[in-house]
């Protein structure tokens, strides 16, 4: 297959140049814009770079109204998103991110998340998801597709996720505004308004770029209770606000020094899920579930020309407050009321208190927080020069600290109250087994506190030798050493006897990657690579046998393991970048195959409702991608984008180890069999200095399985499509819109998550009608 489409490739080398003479006729306006990327930190061509690049521009993302990351796996090929990790939720800051089949909701993260030069990358950790930085002044977002070992370090096995953020401009003052208002049908209102101001402080020495920004995204879910009744309505409401700030001082002529501070706080009233079993989008339950989501990176990045190489410096630090509550009535109430001595049983618990104490409100509050700080040095050859040298090259260290403190708190409201109002002492063990006095102090049925350290180091590099001008090798690699550790302490009825604990796990990895380059003619590169992902192990919380030992015997167990291992893979990948007709038709492809050994997923035990991680066997995952850009005639601009990805278990070994479903063949979750979008644009000219615009585009998404295990809710996810229409006009400095979101309405229920052990149900937006206004200054 990779040979046929390298051939297809050369054959298609010569059409380009036979239309070197059309090219030179052809005007900048009537172009494809080529987009400047830094994915092997360094600005290049992405036409040159031998790997599968997709970069959406900040013009893009307001054009196109893509406010989030799941907007953005519509339009980029082979990237997903799962709502919810175990018993997560459906919210800002709870989702996975996937890239190329290469997903598991357990262990360390699949896909590297950067912004700017800050690694902000977090691991499934109990109930948190990828930390989701809002588009706000984003020059341009990078998606790196395949395993970025090499520049990128662990967890960037599936690709990685650059936010490049807009840099301060020396030498222009620009004022920018953006302001959106917009209306889902059946839901409440949204709207959106930002400013972003460039001044140079000192001419071509020094510069300021600050903007503010503050959303809210309207709900479409109303709370009921038992009876249906409404309680609150369009309880899915988030409101958000983002700050950020960058100087860019050129100290010497040689020395550029850009501190800079990204600030974001998201407040959802509540998770965007719905119960199954009501009628559409109303969610039944007892306790509201809200989270506000603080991101703070505060980052300094020295560039110094040293003449023949640029030495670089990013210091970066991120703190991550993520607090929020699940509704644990099913959770904990539920799971209580089961551990009760039955009368029917020959025990001292009449059905009627079984029943009242299941139908008690309880919530899981949960206080995540994270904190990194991280540095690396790096030195970069100059381009490539053939009167200079053969040889370009980048090397560099890389250091980080993680922290990461979990608090857990689970109150069942009136419990104590409840027992005495039918006679009963809660701390009676005839009634409710091994339990001790004081097992629910405020009526809190479980307390926690996990303390996860984690410290990498590593270094790194890559060289590129020009055999000639037009065909070049790269080798790189990384050499890792990580140790983390976690420290427990928990407590309360429901976690059994209790513990007091402490694993630890040392990891170290040798990530190498190679490439070769054929730049057919200026117009035309055909690529292979071969490259290593890597993702580290990590240390399990404690599982109460107690509570557990049904369970964990089940899957052969005494006890949870205290430790998973690390899990790593090989990808390799043969791809074209070819420009056609004066650069009017780009055409992008490539084929993948990916082997992936020792998975980290989760092991859920369903009588006690806790989750451990294991290594469930290996994986394959092959595919395609395409993206393709026209501009046929003047003003239309034509685009066509997709992926196809078989994504599969290749042996037993998952189940043996308790994963239920992790069998040869099953398909892993969360991964579509394909995406695709189309978009078409078209401007032209009104009376006076006046321009107009039309916009459309449509995007599909292919099946799913939400989960390995075949009586799993979520086991199949449908397929689903979404369409999108714009239209504005622009006069002096202003341009007004007019759009229509998710325009057919689809509201297929997408995924099925299941948050604090209900089953739920999740979907697109409602179609949304707004009208948006940008400035420039």
């Amino acid at each position: 297959m990779f040979s046929a489409v390298a051939a297809a490739l050369a054959v298609l080398a010569p059409v380009a140049q036979s239309q070197a003479q059309v090219a030179q006729k052809m005007t900048n306006s009537d172009q494809i814009e080529v987009v400047t990327v830094t994915a092997q930190k360094r600005r290049e061509d992405p036409a040159k770079v031998a790997m599968s690049i997709s970069a959406v521009t900040g013009k893009q993302l307001q054009e196109e109204h893509i406010r989030d990351i799941t907007d953005l796996t519509r339009v980029v090929p082979n990237i997903s998103f799962t709502a919810a990790s175990g018993n997560g939720g459906a919210g800002p800051g709870t989702s996975n991110i996937e890239i190329r089949g290469v997903s598991s909701t357990a262990g360390a993260a699949t896909v590297g998340v950067y912004l700017g030069d800050t690694p902000v990358t977090v691991g499934n950790v109990y109930t948190m998801g990828n930390i989701e930085p809002r588009f706000f002044d984003i020059d341009r977002v990078e998606v790196l597709r395949g395993p970025q070992a090499t520049l990128y370090g662990a967890s960037s096995m599936g690709g990685t996720i650059k936010f490049v953020p807009n840099e301060p401009d020396l030498k222009e003052r620009e004022v920018t505004t953006y302001t959106e208002a917009s209306n889902a049908r059946g839901g409440s209102a949204s709207w959106s308004a930002n400013v972003v101001g460039n001044f140079p402080l000192v001419p071509d020495e020094l510069a300021l770029r600050i903007g503010v920004q503050a959303q809210h995204t309207g709900g479409f879910i109303d709370q009921v209770d038992g009876n249906g009744s409404g309680l609150a309505s369009n309880i899915n409401k988030i409101s958000d606000q983002e700050l950020r700030v960058a100087l860019k001082w050129r100290a010497t002529r040689d020395v550029t020094v850009t501190p800079s501070l990204y600030f974001q706080r998201l407040d959802a009233k509540d998770i965007s899920a719905f119960n199954l079993d009501r009628p559409n989008y109303q969610a039944q339950k007892q306790v509201r579930e809200p989270s506000i989501d603080k991101l703070l990176a505060p980052s300094i990045t020295v560039n110094w020309d040293l003449g023949g190489a640029d030495l670089t410096s990013a210091t970066s630090y991120f703190s991550r407050k993520f607090d929020r509550t699940q509704n644990g009535s099913a959770y904990n109430s539920y799971s209580l009321s089961t551990f009760l001595t039955s009368t029917e049983d020959g025990g001292k618990a009449p059905p009627e208190l079984i029943d009242a104490i299941a139908g008690l409100p309880s919530a899981v509050y949960l206080q995540n927080r994270v904190r990194q700080v991280s540095q690396e040095f790096r030195l970069a050859s100059r381009p490539y020069a053939p009167a200079v040298s053969p040889w370009t090259w980048l090397a560099g260290t890389y250091f980080s600290r993680q922290r990461t403190d979990i608090a857990e708190n689970d109150p069942i409201f009136g419990l104590t109250d409840t027992f005495k109002s039918f006679g009963f002492d809660i701390d009676d063990p005839e009634l409710l087994p091994d339990v001790r006095p004081g097992a629910f102090p405020n009526d809190d049925a479980f307390a926690g506190q996990f303390h996860y350290r984690e410290k990498q180091a590593s270094i790194f590099g890559e060289a590129n030798y020009y055999f000639t001008p037009a065909v070049h090798a790269t080798v790189g690699a990384r050499y890792l050493k990580a140790k983390s550790t976690l420290a427990q302490r928990n407590g309360n009825y429901l976690a059994g006897a209790g513990n007091n604990s402490g694993a630890s796990l040392s990891s170290h990895a040798f990530t190498p990657k190679y490439a070769m380059t054929w730049e057919v003619d200026p117009a035309n590169t055909v690529y292979a690579s071969v490259a290593k992902g890597f993702r580290l192990g990590g240390s399990n919380i404690f599982v109460p046998p107690t509570t557990c030992g049904p369970d964990l015997e089940l899957n052969g167990l005494s006890e949870g393991p205290p430790n998973y291992a690390a899990d790593s893979l090989w990808s390799y990948e043969l791809g074209s970048k070819s420009r056609f007709l004066g650069n009017r038709l780009t055409v992008n492809a490539d084929v993948f195959y990916v082997k992936w050994k020792n998975i980290q997923q989760g092991v859920y035990l369903p009588t006690c409702a806790y989750t451990y991680n294991a290594n469930a066997g290996d994986a394959t995952t092959r595919g395609v991608e395409f993206d393709i850009k026209a501009k046929p005639m003047a003003g239309l601009t034509l685009s066509a984008s997709g992926g196809y990805v078989k994504a599969e278990l290749s042996n037993d070994v998952g189940s043996q180890n308790g994963v239920v479903g992790a069998v040869a063949g099953a398909r892993i979750q969360g991964v579509p069999k394909y995406n695709a979008a189309i978009s078409a644009r078209y401007n032209f000219a009104l009376a006076g200095a006046q321009s107009a615009f039309v916009m459309g585009g449509v995007q599909w998404v292919g099946t799913s399985k939400g989960s390995l295990n075949p009586e799993s809710t979520d086991y199949d996810r449908p397929g689903y499509h979404t369409a999108d229409f714009s239209a504005g006009t622009s006069f002096d400095n202003y341009t007004v819109t007019v759009f229509v979101k998710n325009a057919f309405d689809n509201d297929t229920v997408i995924q099925h998550p299941q948050v604090a052990s209900i089953v739920q149900g999740y979907r697109l937006m409602p179609r949304a009608i707004g009208v948006s206004l940008a400035t420039k200054f």
